[in-house]
Order: C-alpha cells, then sequence, then structure tokens
C-alpha cells in the first residue's frame, strides 16, 4: 500500500478506535489519478436520486479517470477496520437510495469523461461489439456505434442510464422479447470487486463472477468496462399504437407477437410492449405523448369496459432501401390481431428518435418543473397464469380511475434470460413486466401525493401476496433480509449470499440496497 494511502486509513481506525467522528478531508490523501472531493455540491449531487424519496450524504465523492482508481478506492476500503463503505453511481436513476451510503464514498461512474482517454467507448466492426466504460451512458454508447453502422440489440426505454447501472438489474424494453435483456448482450466485463480486485470476466474467465454481476445489484462488484454485442442499425421506424378493450385479447395478441421471435424479420415485429390506460388524462401524458394533441384519443369513444383501455405498442425497423415493402410486412401483420379497428395511430421516424423519444418528453417536464419530483415507482414480473387476476385486482380494482403516470405492461419470453445470472424471474415460460411509473406532485390532489401512491404500492403488493399471485420486483426494494430471503427463493439466497462472501466479503458495496449488513454495522 502506498504510503499516504496507508496513513489515510490508519488515521481512520485511530479516529474511529477513540470514538471520534472521521474528518472527511483525510479522504483526500488517497492516491488517484482522478479526483476525490469533499466539496458540498459534490456530496450533495450524490445524497439524492431520481426517486428523491431517500437521503444519505457520503463522506467524499470520487471522481475516477481509470478502472484503477476505482480499485484503489475499493482496495483501500476493503483494508479499513471499520467498515468503509462504497457505491458506484451512474445517473442516479434509483428510486430507492440504492447508489447511496452515509458511510464512505460514493462513486460517480457517469461523470468520468477522463476515461475518454482511455480510448473507451471503443468499436470492433468485425466482432461486432463494443467496449464501453460502465459509467458511460447509453445514448453516447448509441452515438458511437452509429458512427460504424451498428447498435446494441437490447435497450431501455430511457437512454441516459449508465452501462453498469442497467447491467446491474438487467435492462428491459420492447426488445427484451425478441433480444433478451441487456444482459443477455455482454460478452466481457472488467469488474472491481469489494476486495479492490480488477478482474477480466466472461462465460470462459472468471465465470462465476460474471454471472453473479450481471443482475446483482452492485453487490459483488463495480463494472468498469462492459463488451456489449451489436448488430447492424436500421435507419427508421414504423411505429404504431393500437387500442384494446377487451384485457384477454389484448395479452393474447401482445403472447402472439412475442411467440414470432424465432421468425424472419420480415414476419416479426422488433419491439413489442404496451400501457394501460384508466382515465382520459393518462392517454396524453409524458410517456403517451405519441398521440397528436390535434387528435385527443377519448377513452369514451371506444365503448371501454370499466373505464380501462389497453394500448399494444409495436415497431417494424428498416432502412431507406427497403421502404417500399415495409407497408406490406406491417399490414400482414396487423392482419393476424383483433384490436379495435379504428384505433390505429401510426407514425414514422429515424431510429435514433424513436429510441431517444423518453428524453425528450424530460426535456418538456423539466422546463415546466415537474422532473425533479419523488418518484415512488413499482415494477414487477407478474406470471403470465395470473396477469388476468392482476388486471381484475389492480387495473380495474385498486387504482380507480387515477393513476399519476404510465403504467407499462408487456411480456417477456423466459428462455430469453439466463438463469445463471443473479436475476430473479417468475417460475414461468413467459412473464410480464408491469410498471406503474407514477410522479408524486405537490398538486393539492391527494391522489397525486406521495403518500397516497406510497401506500398504494403497498397495497398492491399485499394484493398480490393475499391472492398468491407470485409477483418478483424487478428494481427490488426491501427492508428486512428476511424479504430478500422471500424474494430470491432459498436455492437462489443461498448462492446469492455464497457469492457476496466470495467477492466482497466484507459487505461494503453498495449497502443502499439494504440486502447485507455491513461487517462493522451493529443495525441497518
Amino acid at each position: 500500500m502506498a504510503p499516504k494511502l496507508l496513513l489515510t486509513f490508519v488515521i481512520y481506525r485511530l479516529i474511529s478506535t477513540v470514538g471520534l467522528t472521521l474528518d472527511p478531508t483525510d479522504l483526500l490523501r488517497l492516491e488517484v489519478d482522478g479526483h476525490l472531493s469533499v466539496d458540498p455540491s459534490d456530496v450533495k449531487t450524490a445524497s439524492v436520486d431520481f426517486g428523491m424519496m431517500n437521503r444519505a450524504e457520503p463522506l467524499a465523492v470520487l471522481h475516477p479517470s481509470s478502472a484503477e482508481d476505482v480499485a484503489r478506492l475499493v482496495g483501500a476500503a476493503y483494508g479499513s477496520a471499520h467498515g468503509l463503505s462504497v457505491s458506484a453511481r451512474g445517473h442516479g436513476h434509483s428510486i430507492n437510495g440504492q447508489a447511496q451510503t452515509s458511510s464512505g464514498v460514493v462513486i460517480e461512474m457517469s461523470a468520468s469523461k477522463g476515461v475518454r482517454q482511455w480510448g473507451l467507448p471503443r468499436v470492433s466492426e468485425q466482432s461486432r461489439y463494443v467496449d464501453a466504460w460502465g459509467g458511460e451512458l447509453w445514448i453516447d454508447v448509441l452515438k458511437t456505434t452509429l458512427e460504424h453502422g451498428l447498435a446494441p440489440k437490447s435497450w431501455t426505454d430511457y437512454l441516459y442510464l449508465s452501462v453498469g447501472g442497467t447491467l446491474s438489474n438487467a435492462g428491459i424494453s420492447g426488445q427484451a422479447f425478441n433480444h433478451g435483456p441487456q444482459i443477455s448482450n455482454v460478452y466481457e466485463l472488467d469488474v472491481v470487486t469489494g476486495k479492490g480486485e480488477l478482474l477480466t470476466c466472461s462465460e470462459e474467465q472468471n465465470s462465476e463472477l460474471f454471472h453473479a454481476v450481471l443482475g446483482g445489484l452492485g453487490q459483488f462488484g463495480i463494472i468498469t468496462r462492459a463488451r456489449i454485442g451489436l448488430e447492424p442499425a436500421p435507419q427508421r421506424v414504423r411505429w404504431i399504437r393500437v387500442l384494446y378493450s377487451n384485457f384477454s385479447t389484448f395479452t393474447k395478441d401482445q403472447e402472439y407477437l412475442i411467440s414470432l421471435h424465432g421468425q424472419p424479420p420480415n414476419q416479426k415485429f422488433d419491439y413489442v410492449e404496451g400501457f394501460v390506460i384508466v382515465d382520459e388524462g393518462l392517454i396524453n401524458n409524458w410517456r403517451s405523448s405519441f398521440f397528436s394533441p390535434r387528435n385527443p384519443v377519448k377513452i369514451s369513444s371506444f365503448g371501454t369496459n370499466g373505464g380501462v383501455l389497453y394500448c399494444l405498442e409495436i415497431t417494424k425497423n428498416y432502412h431507406e432501401s427497403t421502404a417500399d415493402t415495409i407497408d406490406q410486412d406491417v399490414e400482414a401483420l396487423l392482419k393476424r390481431l383483433d384490436f379495435i379497428p379504428s384505433s390505429v395511430f401510426t407514425t414514422d421516424l429515424p431510429y435514433v428518435d424513436f429510441l431517444d423519444r423518453v428524453h425528450k418528453a424530460e426535456l418538456k417536464l423539466r422546463s415546466k418543473g415537474l422532473w425533479d419530483v419523488p418518484h415512488p415507482w413499482l415494477n414487477l414480473f407478474v406470471p403470465r397464469s395470473r396477469i388476468a387476476d392482476f388486471d381484475e385486482g389492480v387495473f380495474k380494482g385498486i387504482l380507480g380511475n387515477k393513476t399519476s403516470g404510465p403504467i407499462l405492461i408487456y411480456p417477456m419470453n423466459k428462455n430469453k434470460w439466463d438463469d445463471r445470472t443473479s436475476v430473479v424471474t417468475p417460475e414461468e415460460d413467459v412473464f410480464y413486466l408491469v410498471a406503474l411509473l407514477r410522479s408524486a406532485l405537490d398538486s393539492g390532489d391527494e391522489a397525486q401525493s406521495l403518500e397516497y401512491l406510497s401506500n398504494q404500492n403497498r397495497q398492491i403488493l399485499r394484493f398480490c401476496d393475499d391472492a398468491g399471485i407470485k409477483v418478483k420486483q424487478y428494481l427490488p426494494h426491501y427492508t428486512t433480509q428476511e424479504d430478500w430471503v422471500d424474494h430470491f427463493g432459498d436455492d437462489k439466497w443461498t448462492l446469492f449470499s455464497k457469492r457476496k462472501m466470495d467477492f466482497d466479503p466484507r459487505r461494503i458495496l453498495a449497502t443502499g440496497q439494504r440486502i447485507f449488513k455491513p461487517m462493522a454495522a451493529s443495525s441497518w
């Protein structure tokens, strides 16, 4: 250990042993090529996230310039005697403070543009992959790969998220039925373990670490580089939305479309999602801005059952050279579906504009001061066999006719997911994502308040438990280890715990997830 680094943690031990408060400036002695900051503005930024429901101020914030900087910090924390924790923060898009820590250092991965001097992102056209820094935003990865006519295969709906952040969860969107989640499209990783070791891992090399980190909620290591598979990038997208008033017809069509994942490109759609519309305002909200304000859609005009509509959202990718066949391909696919005939809404746009559609709506909300508000989101994987019960109990029951945000719903094929990773999904061949993406507003309307929406989330989870609907949380949040064990199930929890002991034995990483107690901590 370098002399200055050793001195830093000798001081840390002495101060902690006699019961005094650690002076964060002592951390500045850590020798890194980047910048270790105790600036109040850095600390404040690292203490909040997109959810805006939790706050925890770190002792310091590291802006690394390389993977070696990350390894030095984690190694120092691992060698300290009093449980200095380390949390990696990407774009800060977590909901419940998962990237926060009040007893250590937050590593600001997305702000580390200095890594570009190391040649990342780097594209291999011949092998069709891109090497990306763990803190790189997906929008910047896309811009780089498009220069080579290539693009990643699987996405999230929002591109201003970090590579390491989404791979630590799964990374899902409407392409997951075909290509699997983002974690199913990773060839190789560089990871800093909880021991401060910088290791390369893949299916062939350090495979246990590789599978542990993918979907591992940051528990086993910090992703500093990911090698991601690419495909030829389309130029344009035909974007279609059709409406349903019958839930079983809606899900039947969705499940039919994802069953075509092995068909030739012209015989399947490239993206399959959907959302639930339970009030007039929702259909033209930020997530649903596809519909023209000059031609608003009225639920009442479609004779809905119980005031609920279901929207199927599908796309077909194409090149300008094949534009003459896109109409017939789309028409042939739509003929097999049973939507409301008068409800077809279509638009055509560049591929990049489709992928970046949510960001454009974000900018509008920011201009109105409606983005930086609490987000009590709830994301669930629901087994196919119980999705109709969920519809009756939640969409037509608990939610009433007010939601304060979009409700996404779409199915995925389990055979596109690798059970060796740390992600937990229902034990059925097909399962649905149901994402309640609500925003809490101080508008005077109780149904938009944080307390009301949080209570409603608890009510939904209680309903599923009472009804025996074995949902699994995506982007999970629990407050007791008993709940975490139930989430993983006995067998997967045993493996998850073993991997924790192997790769982060002092439990210093991602303590904001509240899965394991830090070694030196006596309570949560």
